[in-house]
This record gives C-alpha cells, sequence and structure tokens, in this order.
C-alpha cells in the first residue's frame, strides 16, 4: 500500500509539472514554434470564423477552443511586416483563421461525406451540389493550414471603420473567389471578365482592386498566394513543409 500511494504521489507531481505529460510535451514544443497572433501582430483584428457558428459547416470546428490564432514564428514575423504596410495605407489586417489542427480538416472531411447536411449552402455554396466538393478539392484531406505558416485574411479600413469590400465572403466556393476572376493577378488589371462564375456573378473594378491591394502587401513581404482564394496565403519558405499538426487552439 504504501509502495501504491508513493507512485501515486509521483505520478500527480509529474503530470502538475510542464512537460512531464505527453501533452505538457507537446504544449512546449508547439511554443516554441509558434506565436499567438495577438502577440506578433497586435493591430490585427481576429475574427475567428471556425470558433463560431457562421461558417461553412455551420458548427465550431473540432480543436478549436478559443477565438485566436497561431502561427509559426517566422510566417507570424512576416506577417508583421505586412501589417506595417497595410496600416500605412490606412488599414488593419482582419483574420479569419491561421494554423488550423488537423482535428479541424478532419471534421470538414466528415462534413463534406454527409451530403444531406446543406444548413450553409445559401451562404457559401449555391451554385455546388455538395457532393463535388471533394473532387473539386474544396474539400482536402490535408490543409496547409495545419502547417501552421497559412493564413486566411482580409483588410478592415480605418477611416469608415469597417472590412473592406472585396465582391465575396470568405470562403465561397466558387470561380468569383478566385484571384483572377474579373482580372489579372499578375498585372493588377480588371478586365471584368466574370464568364467562369456559373451564375453570371461579377466583381466591380474597386472590389477588384481592393483585392489586389491585400495580394500585393502579402507577397511583398515572403508570402505565395493560392489560385483557387484570394484570402489565402502560405509563407513561402515555410519552416515546417512536410508536417501536419495537431495542437489545439487555445
Amino acid at each position: 500500500m504504501k509502495n501504491f500511494r508513493y507512485l501515486y504521489l509521483l505520478f500527480t507531481i509529474c503530470l502538475s509539472v510542464a512537460g512531464c505529460s505527453p501533452k505538457g510535451a507537446g504544449s512546449s514544443a508547439f511554443e516554441k514554434a509558434f506565436v499567438p497572433l495577438t502577440k506578433a501582430v497586435p493591430d490585427a483584428i481576429l475574427e475567428i470564423r471556425y470558433y463560431g457558428t457562421y461558417n461553412f459547416v455551420g458548427d465550431r470546428i473540432d480543436g478549436y477552443y478559443a477565438p485566436t490564432a497561431w502561427l509559426t514564428r517566422e510566417a507570424a514575423e512576416a506577417l508583421k511586416a505586412v501589417s506595417d504596410d497595410v496600416m500605412a495605407q490606412g488599414y488593419r489586417l482582419k483574420i479569419y483563421d491561421a494554423y488550423r489542427p488537423q482535428s479541424g480538416v478532419d471534421h470538414f472531411v466528415r462534413w463534406a461525406a454527409d451530403v444531406p447536411d446543406v444548413r450553409m449552402k445559401a451562404y457559401f455554396y449555391p451554385d455546388l451540389d455538395k457532393g463535388v466538393l471533394f473532387e473539386q478539392d474544396y474539400i482536402m484531406a490535408k490543409s496547409g493550414h495545419t502547417r501552421g505558416s497559412t493564413v486566411d485574411l482580409t483588410l478592415f479600413d480605418m477611416s469608415t471603420g469597417k472590412e473592406v469590400d472585396m465582391g465575396g465572403t470568405f470562403d465561397w466556393f466558387g470561380p468569383e473567389s478566385h484571384p483572377d476572376f474579373c482580372g489579372d493577378p499578375e498585372t493588377g488589371q480588371y478586365n471584368g471578365d466574370n464568364s467562369a462564375s456559373p451564375a453570371g456573378r461579377s466583381i466591380t473594378p474597386q472590389q477588384f482592386a481592393n483585392r489586389m491591394i491585400l495580394r500585393r502587401a502579402m507577397l511583398s513581404h515572403g508570402f505565395k498566394p493560392l489560385d483557387s482564394e484570394w484570402w489565402h496565403f502560405t509563407l513561402a519558405d515555410e519552416p515546417f513543409p512536410d508536417t501536419y499538426f495537431d495542437h489545439p487552439v487555445e
């Protein structure tokens, strides 16, 4: 009995010391490689969509335990430079998502397989049958977000006190979200070509120009874009190109 009590006491002490338990050790390693955006980019506004229910799933996403955001230290440092850049132009960054745990990606995959659940269809994918989300790569089993150096964001206009009009909502599934919709992102020129939109939607020259302000700032400070989402950028020289983390957002 005495030996049992001694072992139990030892086990309890070990759990109370940071790093002794597997969870503690993981947390310590994560915090060495990652930084909270509230600390790294204090001027950024956080609207973490997957912590709430206004997202394409309609529920809080697994792994999101707080309305906060994390990035690798390298990505956060580059994003601070972006923030300083756009602040000088009268804007602030507004963050929708950054590091995403694998459990969150797994939640997306389960949701996509549940074809009858179309609660949020009218808001995020009205022109698509939910059954095509896998084959058209809107939902995938792996995400660059899980590597920790990808961020989804937009601009906030400090003069109007409103989010900048980008001509479409974050996480809209469709060609209207592509950076080359109605223009050439390489030259920044608007051409009005909306032929890719299945419903004949369009964006204005100003909305396209707004997207280009964000794009230029991100590319100028080491991020690379995604050809299907105007809001999505990944640090070109990401530190964990082959690692997919599952630490919770907390």
